[in-house]
C-alpha cells in the first residue's frame, strides 16, 4: 500500500474518532466507534522502575517527544509493579482490580487472574476487533513460564495471540520465557541479554504482522531498569563519573514527615556511593531500552506501516534515590514515585507539544481500546486520551489522580520489598492535582504538600489546613476510593481546587 494511502487512511481514522470523542461524562458504556477503513497499530514500550530524571539519556524517547505529545502530570494508580500493570492492562484502579501488592491475599498475579481480570484486558478487546496482539518481556509479579495454571501446557493469558514472557528476568540473563507454550531457556551470552531479545523478538512481530496486512497491539515490557540494574555488555562503560541526582529534596526530611519516614538519619558516604553508582548504572541498563525502541520505529518504516501506527512509551513507576533521606525504592506519594513519563506519537497526534491534564495509567487502556475502535465498558475506571493527544481543548477533565497503597511491603520473596531505609510507607490512599498532593495514611497521619510552591515536597502543612479544607479534601478522596464505574469514577475525578 502507497504512504501516500495509509496516510489518507489514518486521516480518515482520526477524523472519525475526534468526531466520536466527547468531554462530558458517559451514563454508561462509552459507545463503540465506527469500524474504521483501516485500523491503526499500536506498539507500547512499558519500562520498569523509570523515573523521569533518566530520560535526559534516552534519545528515542526525547524524539519520540519531539514527534508527539508529552503528558506532563501522568501519574500512576500506585508506585509498586503489579498493581500498577494491572491499572494497566484493565483501566480499572486497584480498589476494583482487587491488586494491591505483588503478592499475597491482595496482590500479584494470582489475585488478578483469581479476580477474572485477564478476561477484561485492553488485549482481549482488541483481540475481539481483530488484533494480532503480542505480549513480550515481563507480565505480572508471580507469573512462571512454566507454569501451566492447571493445564496441559505452559499457560498464556486470554487476549494474547503471541506471548514471550519471562518470569524472574531482572538479571537479565540466565532467564526462561514461555514462547506462546513452550519454555525457552536463554543463558549468559550477550546475545542473551533480554532487552535485545525482545527487541529482536518485536521487530519479527511487526514484520510478520504487516506482511499479513493485519492490525496488532505490541506491548514490549522491559525488567530495565529494574535492579539489580545490569546494562549489556556494550554499555558498561558508559557515563564515567555520573551521579544521582542532587535535588533540593537529596538527604533531606520534609517538615512534620510521616512517622514511617521521620526516623530516617542522614545518609551515610557509603549510601551515597552506592546510590551514585546505581545511578549509573541505571543510566546504562536504559541505552538497550531505548535501541529498542528505535529498532521497533525502524521496522515500522521499513514495513510501511510508521504513518499508521501510535507508539507509546511510558514506566510502571518512578524511583527514588537519595530524596527524603531514602535510598534507593518506590512506593511513596512523592512525586518522584508517583509521577512517571507517558509520551505518545502517531497518527494526528500534535508533534512536540505538552498536556498538563491529569490523567493516569488507568487511561491507556482506554485509549488502546478507541483506537482500535473497541468498546470501552462500563467497569472501566479511565478515559480515553486520543483527543487530548491530538490537541483537543478539555474543559470539563478531571483535576485529581488517585494513589492507592498497601504497605508496608516487606516479604522476603517480593523483589520490591522495602525496609524502613528504601522506604516501607504504611497503608495510604491520596490525592494528586496540579496543584497538591494530600496523603491519608491508615494510622490517621496526613500530609499536605502545596506544590506550586514547594514543588519538591519538603513542608508538609497538613497540620496547618482550616477543618473545613480538611474535611472537604477527606470527603474527596474517599468518593474517589469508593468509586466503582465509568462514570462514577470520572465524577469523583473532579476534586477539590
Amino acid at each position: 500500500m502507497a504512504i501516500t494511502h495509509r496516510r489518507l487512511l489514518a486521516a480518515t481514522l482520526v477524523a472519525g474518532l475526534t468526531l466520536l470523542a466527547a468531554w462530558t461524562p458517559a451514563r454508561g458504556a462509552e459507545p463503540t466507534p465506527a469500524p474504521a477503513v483501516t485500523a491503526p497499530n499500536i506498539i507500547f514500550v512499558l519500562v520498569d522502575d523509570l523515573a523521569w530524571n533518566l530520560v535526559q539519556y534516552l534519545p528515542q524517547v526525547q524524539r519520540l517527544q519531539s514527534e508527539g505529545v508529552t503528558f506532563t502530570n501522568y501519574t500512576v494508580t500506585d508506585s509498586l509493579c503489579c498493581p500498577s500493570r494491572s491499572s494497566i492492562l484493565t483501566g480499572q484502579f486497584p480498589h476494583d482490580t482487587g491488586v494491591f501488592t505483588n503478592g499475597g491475599a491482595d496482590g500479584g498475579f494470582a489475585v488478578f487472574k483469581g479476580r477474572g481480570n485477564e478476561n477484561r484486558t485492553f488485549a482481549t478487546a482488541l483481540q475481539a476487533k481483530g488484533y494480532r496482539t503480542g505480549f513480550l518481556g515481563k507480565y505480572l509479579n508471580g507469573y512462571l513460564p512454566a507454569d501451566t495454571q492447571g493445564g496441559t501446557l505452559p499457560y498464556v493469558p486470554p487476549g494474547w495471540s503471541e506471548w514471550y514472557v519471562a518470569g524472574n528476568g531482572y538479571s537479565e540473563y540466565n532467564y526462561d520465557l514461555n514462547e506462546n507454550h513452550a519454555v525457552v531457556h536463554y543463558g549468559s551470552q550477550p546475545a542473551d541479554y533480554l532487552t535485545n531479545v525482545l527487541s529482536r523478538k518485536g521487530k519479527d512481530f511487526i514484520q510478520r504482522s504487516a506482511a499479513a496486512n493485519t492490525p496488532f497491539l505490541l506491548e514490549v515490557s522491559t525488567f530495565a531498569p529494574h535492579s539489580p540494574f545490569t546494562p549489556a555488555n556494550q554499555d558498561l562503560e558508559d557515563f564515567p563519573g555520573l551521579t544521582a541526582p542532587r535535588t533540593p529534596a537529596y538527604d533531606q526530611l520534609p517538615t512534620n514527615p510521616p512517622s514511617w519516614l521521620a526516623g530516617n538519619a542522614p545518609l551515610t558516604t557509603q549510601e551515597k556511593s552506592t546510590l551514585d553508582t546505581n545511578f549509573r548504572k541505571r543510566a546504562q541498563s536504559v541505552q538497550a531500552v531505548d535501541r529498542l525502541i528505535g529498532n521497533l520505529r525502524t521496522q515500522l518504516t521499513t514495513s510501511g506501516i510508521a504513518d499508521n501506527t501510535y507508539v507509546v512509551f511510558s514506566s510502571d513507576n518512578g524511583f527514588h534515590m537519595g530524596e527524603y533521606r531514602l535510598t534507593g525504592g518506590k512506593q511513596t506519594a512523592f512525586d518522584t514515585d508517583v509521577r512517571v513519563p507517558l509520551v505518545v506519537a502517531g497518527p494526528g497526534v500534535v508533534p512536540g507539544s505538552q498536556r498538563a491534564e491529569i490523567v493516569q495509567n488507568i487511561d491507556l487502556a482506554p485509549t488502546f481500546q478507541r483506537i482500535g475502535a473497541a468498546d470501552v465498558g462500563t467497569h472501566v475506571d479511565g478515559r480515553n486520551l486520543l483527543p487530548l493527544a491530538q490537541g483537543e481543548v478539555a474543559p470539563n477533565w478531571r483535576t485529581g489522580a488517585l494513589i492507592e497503597h498497601h504497605g508496608p511491603n516487606q516479604a522476603a520473596d517480593d523483589p520490591d520489598a522495602q525496609d524502613r531505609r528504601n522506604g516501607s510507607p504504611v497503608t495510604y490512599e491520596a490525592l494528586r492535582s496540579a496543584a497538591y498532593t494530600y496523603v491519608e495514611y491508615s494510622n490517621g497521619e496526613r500530609e499536605y504538600y502545596d506544590r506550586t510552591v514547594d514543588p519538591h515536597q519538603l513542608n508538609n502543612i497538613a497540620a496547618g489546613l482550616s477543618t473545613t479544607r480538611r474535611a472537604a479534601l477527606h470527603d474527596a478522596l474517599a468518593a474517589y476510593v469508593a468509586c466503582h464505574s465509568h462514570s462514577a469514577c470520572w465524577t469523583a475525578g473532579h476534586v477539590p481546587a
